[in-house]
């Protein structure tokens, strides 16, 4: 397989892995997605959010790291630790497997709903973990060609998952209701995690 390819992947799955989680910020975009409420706006400030954070860690971040051997090394079983936790997390959830639902309530004015967006992606520090450190500081496994493919990779999931989320909503909703559903996504996010954190481990 071809490096850029590799890396594109490598970044394309780890970011999958962790953006596709019920979450609070998720949970936002869904419901306003059943409600057809500034879904654009809101599915737009997610992903550039997440492009941003992403580009911030692999160029600063990544390049640190790249740069201090022993840093790099350090990383990778920080890495890869965080990955087997957030695995057997997933696990976990896949065992006790809960429902994503869209709050009901009156509609959002477009200030509202953009200033809500950004405070959930903004003010979450999960959001600063999964991107600036976890996906840049792997990121700095790469020199620069593969670098950038691999937050490629790691943006694109965004953009397809916001956009999807928000604009599938209507017709994903009923699935995503149902616990079964968020059983086999969070076993394959864990079956994910485990299969990143060990290339890490064996690259080390």
């Amino acid at each position: 397989m071809p490096p850029l390819l590799s890396a594109y992947l490598q970044g394309f799955a780890l970011s999958g892995g962790l953006i596709v989680a019920i979450g609070a910020q998720n949970a936002f975009v869904l419901r306003q997605g059943l409600r057809r409420e500034h879904v654009l706006l809101i599915a737009t400030l997610c992903f550039v959010s997440d492009a941003l954070l992403i580009a911030l860690g692999c160029a600063g971040f990544g390049s640190l790291v790249q740069s201090l051997p022993r840093l790099v090394t350090a990383v990778r079983y920080i890495g890869a630790a965080f990955l087997i936790v957030y695995g057997l997390r997933s696990a976990r959830a896949a065992l006790r497997p809960g429902a994503l639902e869209a709050q009901s309530g009156g509609g959002l004015s477009r200030r509202q709903a953009l200033l809500t967006v950004l405070a959930l992606t903004w003010l979450n520090p999960h959001v600063y973990l999964d991107t600036v450190l976890l996906v840049g500081g792997l990121a700095g496994r790469y020199p620069a060609e593969p670098r950038a493919a691999f937050a490629l990779g790691a943006a694109s999931v965004s953009a397809l998952w916001f956009y999807g989320l928000g604009f599938g909503a209507a017709y994903l909703a009923p699935l995503f209701r149902k616990p079964a559903t968020w059983r086999a996504l969070d076993m394959l996010i864990a079956l994910t995690m485990f299969a990143i954190a060990l290339s890490l481990l064996r690259g080390a």
